[in-house]
């Protein structure tokens, strides 16, 4: 069955470069970020990682716990895990867990394989996915990326800043939205609400249709 928005994140045991984990004992009443990569020793998933590696800072500024998942075992994660540091010039101790699924059990109960990438052995490989989970453990974005394509991570550190925002907040965020920008009140929110709830204000975008439905306010503390 696919993970769908809202559906509780499976929990499971595994080992890592970390030792073996629970999942949900890893989160504990953190965001995560879960994300997969086809193989170790290869060059997209080195300059992700690394750039990950970099930017632990502002992932642990959003509360936010990060593990990564290759189907390779967790010795040849060890040995990569040097390669990847040298490239990003990283002096520090590797900061989050590589989970190995040498099995591809985790990968395909998640709906990573990809049919189109496999390993020297033929067996399939997983796909460049990424899993955002909020502390209740219920999924909140799903990711799917093809091989050849490398993630965008700051990208995705906006998406975490929006849905962080969004979940206490009643407001959405527009195309192109980037933190501190304006936001817009949801459809839900009452005219004599809205006046309460956001007293900074609101602009209300004037349309053909004459609906009251575009007010864009400043983004809430």
């Amino acid at each position: 069955m696919p993970l769908n928005l809202g559906d509780t994140f499976p929990n499971f045991s595994v080992d890592t470069t970390e030792g073996r984990i629970s999942f949900h004992d890893f989160l504990g009443d953190s965001w995560g970020v879960f994300f997969s990569h086809p193989s170790d020793y290869t060059p997209v998933c080195t300059t992700e990682l690394a750039e990950v590696a970099k930017l632990i800072p502002e992932f642990e500024k959003r509360n936010v716990k990060v593990i990564a998942l290759s189907c390779d075992p967790v010795e040849a994660h060890r040995g990569w895990i040097e390669d990847i540091k040298c490239f990003a010039c990283y002096k520090d101790k590797w900061p989050y867990p590589i989970i190995s699924d040498p099995s591809r059990e985790l990968a395909v109960q998640l709906g990573m394989i990809d049919p189109d990438e496999r390993d020297k052995a033929g067996m399939p490989l997983t796909c460049r996915a990424v899993f955002f989970i909020g502390p209740d453990k219920k999924l909140k974005l799903s990711l799917l990326y093809p091989s050849t394509t490398g993630r965008n991570f700051h990208e995705i550190l906006r998406v975490i800043d929006s849905i962080q925002l969004t979940a206490t907040k009643k407001v959405a965020t527009p195309a192109n939205w980037q933190p501190g920008g304006k936001c817009m009140i949801l459809p839900t929110v009452s005219q004599e609400d809205a006046a309460k709830l956001f007293p900074k204000g609101y602009d209300l975008v004037s349309v053909p249709s004459g609906k009251q439905y575009i007010r864009l306010t400043p983004q809430p503390e």
